[in-house]
């Protein structure tokens, strides 16, 4: 059985919102599209291609997948490892709105999602990967469906956008697989989902 693995870019505050560039995602009047660009080094670079060299199939929602699509079929480079997994790998995109996609080797799931991300992970040679798709990841880690997050930290604090872990998320706790900070200074950390959190106390004992 496949893994799922999210890669996602948050700000320091938590946001994910249009990390590539400026009319990626305009919601809620958004302005500050772009902020992950300034940070783009070769260690940022050599831990996304080793991301890629591990997929066997993408998980996208909506509207990262309509980004996606509208710039990644143009770049047809066969050398280019990231364009030449999601071109030609198996996508798979939760929409209950998407009917006809055109970018080839795309399929829909718009019912149960647990049902229907089992099964993929379930028949996924290699990994199931989730990339950026904030609201999806919210969803299927309320759900438990998430096995390993990257999550990659910018050091910049945007103070609007939509947050990667709001209030009400389920309470989840994680084993640090593996991190290492880029010349830039963003932090990327492995992370695989170890189940609930467990809770302790530093207050002294009560003398006896």
């Amino acid at each position: 059985m496949g893994k799922l693995v999210s890669q996602i870019f948050v700000s320091l505050d938590g946001v994910y919102q249009g990390p590539g560039g400026p009319q990626e995602d305009t919601r809620g009047g958004f302005e500050q599209g772009g902020w992950t660009v300034p940070y783009a080094d070769e260690d940022f670079g050599r831990f996304v291609d080793q991301v890629f060299s591990d997929v066997g199939a993408f998980l996208l929602g909506r509207r990262t997948y309509d980004i996606f699509a509208g710039y990644w079929p143009k770049v047809t480079d066969p050398a280019n490892p990231v364009a030449s997994k999601l071109n030609a790998l198996p996508k798979y995109v939760a929409s209950s709105t998407l009917a006809d996609p055109e970018w080839a080797n795309t399929s829909v799931i718009s019912g149960d999602l647990t049902k229907e991300v089992t099964a993929l992970k379930e028949r996924t040679d290699g990994e199931l990967q989730l990339h950026g798709s904030g609201a999806l990841v919210q969803s299927l880690l309320t759900l438990d469906l998430i096995d390993t997050i990257h999550l990659i930290t910018f050091p910049v604090l945007l103070g609007a956008g939509r947050r990667l872990f709001t209030e009400g998320s389920l309470p989840t706790a994680f084993t640090h697989r593996s991190g290492l900070i880029t010349s830039t200074g963003a932090s990327i950390q492995t992370y695989d989902l170890a189940g609930r959190p467990e809770y302790g106390s530093y207050e002294l004992p009560a003398n006896p």
